[in-house]
């Protein structure tokens, strides 16, 4: 059984009601509820904030005893040197997903602090690109 937390950012609570049109009409928590239906084999803790301290102290806390970490960091991507520098000091590899194509969107979400500290980064595939992370941790666990 694989160990994977997945934490998410700012604002990623309203998923199903924020701006439906980018990030689509289902709520985390109904994804997360298929998610652990598609993959039995691994045993997922979910923690969402708000608060940039908290997500640091996430990361710390599942980097050294899981095997791996799905995060999608929102807005903090871009703005949030502490959460790149907690994901460089830990040894559980993190996915970084985003719902949304970042890339494609305005300019100031093009700069992100986390990208370069991660094992790879999915982004404009929907809500998705967790199960693609969860998929990638599958086949590659050690």
């Amino acid at each position: 059984m694989l160990n994977i937390t997945i934490i998410n950012g700012p604002n990623l609570n309203l998923l199903g009601k924020r701006e439906p049109s980018v990030y689509g009409n289902e709520s985390f928590d109904d994804y997360l509820m298929q998610l652990k239906k598609d993959f039995p084999q691994i045993n997922f803790s979910y923690l969402q904030s708000n608060i940039e301290g908290e997500l640091v102290d996430a990361i710390q806390k599942f980097g050294f005893n899981q095997d791996g970490i799905i995060l999608n960091p929102a807005a903090y991507t871009h703005t949030s040197i502490a959460i790149g520098d907690a994901i460089a000091a830990i040894k559980t590899p993190v996915i970084e997903v985003h719902i949304s194509n970042v890339h494609a969107r305005e300019d100031f979400r093009k700069t992100s602090h986390v990208s370069a500290k991660v094992v790879g980064s999915i982004v404009g595939l929907g809500l998705k690109g967790y199960a693609l992370a969860a998929e990638w941790f599958v086949k590659n666990a050690k």
